[in-house]
Order: structure tokens, then C-alpha cells, then sequence
């Protein structure tokens, strides 16, 4: 397994895809932050926080993440590999959490270097270090699940199609309804006194509750149970092959 992974790490960090999701997001977010003069702009806003990044983050993941595990199972199933991927002494269960580390670490990377927007935060506020602490790490560990669970969706569609296009149009679908779909439909009120149960559903909520700076057991709970699902839909995913 650890042997999959290293590989998948490579092929990320040799083929550009890893190094332009990086770069991407980084460049995004720092034009958005710091040169567009909107409401994202620290220097404009006049306010020492990072708010805008984890504004943006969500929906720069919303397409980068689909556009990174698009390729993981379909391009396997596309050239044929597949069948050889699974002659290897691992199991089904193994190869997809391989893959799946592999595109957490990527997520990692991308969010590692935008410490440099916390330090040049927290130095240009007019005392130094007058930042919320516990909003903006409750919100980098709401951004880092957030991007777990897309990269647990992206595998899952990854394993039911062999055309990346439609994998990543089905997972930017996906990934956009768990975080925006619960919340809109919430706010129509059908539901009567179910509506809260309803945002529930959603990660917007979760993420939004973490961005306050507790770390709810409940929201990690939430983050966790749903990524354990896509994973274990993409395992029946992969068996269904032998069926």
C-alpha cells in the first residue's frame, strides 16, 4: 500500500497536475486577497483577518479537487491497467486508500503555503498578532476536511466511469451539492421543523461551525462519517467488477 501511494505521490508531482493545483490555488487566492480591489481585499478591508480565504477556499477546491482524482481510477479503467492494479498483493480496500492519501497530501501542499497570508497578517495589523486564533485555525481544520471529503468523492466517481471529463463533472456536482445543495434547501423551508436537520446534512454548516474556532467533536464526527462512506462506496464500487 505504502508502496502505491509513494508512486501515486510521484506521478501527481511528475506529470504538472500537482504543481498547477498548488499554484492555482495560491495564485487564486493571493490575487483575491491581496491585488482585486473587492471585498476580499485584506489591505482594503482594513481588518487583520484571513476571512476571504476561507471564503474562496471551498470553491477553489470545488473545481481543483475534481480536476486532481478525475484521473485516479477512470484513466486506470481507460488504458486497461485496472486489471493489472488489482493482480498486485493488496487489497481493493488498500489501493483506494492509497490513492486517496496520495490526494490529501495534495491538499496539504496547497494549504501550507498560504501560512505565509497568516504571518503577513499577523504582522501587518497595527499590533502585532491581532488575529483571531482559534477562527482562523478552526478554519484551516474546516478547509483541510472540506478538501478530505472532496477527494473522498472525486475517488468514488473516479471508480464508476472511465471518462475523466464526465468524472469531473459528476464530482464537481457532487462535491457542490454536500456544500452548498443542504444549505439552499434548508433555507426554502419545506421542512418545517426538520430544516435544521436538513443544513445538518451539509458541510457548509460544519464548516462554518469549526471557521467559529471550537473544534466540535459532532462536526469532526460529521467530516469523518463521510468520507468513511465514499470510501467504502468506492470499495463496492470496485468489487462490483467481479460480480
Amino acid at each position: 500500500m505504502f508502496t502505491l501511494f509513494r508512486q501515486e505521490i510521484k506521478n501527481f508531482l511528475s506529470s504538472l497536475i500537482g504543481y498547477i493545483v498548488i499554484t492555482v490555488f495560491l495564485l487564486f487566492n493571493g490575487l483575491f486577497l491581496w491585488v482585486f480591489p473587492l471585498d476580499f481585499n485584506i489591505l482594503d478591508n482594513g481588518y487583520a483577518n484571513l476571512d476571504g480565504l476561507f471564503l474562496l477556499g471551498p470553491f477553489v477546491f470545488l473545481f481543483l479537487i475534481p480536476a486532481i482524482t478525475m484521473r485516479t481510477f477512470a484513466e486506470e479503467r481507460r488504458s486497461g491497467t485496472i486489471e493489472m492494479l488489482m493482480t498486485k498483493p493488496i487489497t481493493d480496500l488498500q489501493i483506494i486508500l492509497a490513492k486517496y492519501f496520495a490526494g490529501v497530501v495534495l491538499v496539504i501542499f496547497s494549504l501550507l503555503p498560504t501560512l505565509i497570508y497568516y504571518i503577513s497578517v499577523y504582522y501587518l495589523g497595527s499590533t502585532h498578532g491581532n488575529l483571531d486564533f482559534g477562527g482562523t485555525w478552526g478554519s484551516y481544520f474546516g478547509l483541510m476536511f472540506l478538501g478530505c471529503v472532496f477527494v473522498a468523492i472525486g475517488i468514488f466517481v473516479s471508480t464508476i466511469t472511465s471518462n475523466q471529463i464526465v468524472s469531473f463533472i459528476i464530482s464537481l456536482f457532487l462535491c457542490g451539492f454536500f456544500y452548498l445543495g443542504f444549505e439552499l434547501i434548508y433555507q426554502l423551508e419545506f421542512f418545517g421543523r426538520f430544516d435544521l436537520f436538513i443544513q445538518n446534512l451539509g458541510i457548509s454548516a460544519h464548516y462554518a461551525s469549526m471557521s467559529r474556532g471550537v473544534i466540535d467533536l459532532r462536526d469532526v464526527v460529521y467530516f469523518l462519517s463521510l468520507i468513511t462512506i465514499f470510501i467504502l462506496l468506492s470499495k463496492i464500487s470496485l468489487q462490483s467488477r467481479k460480480w
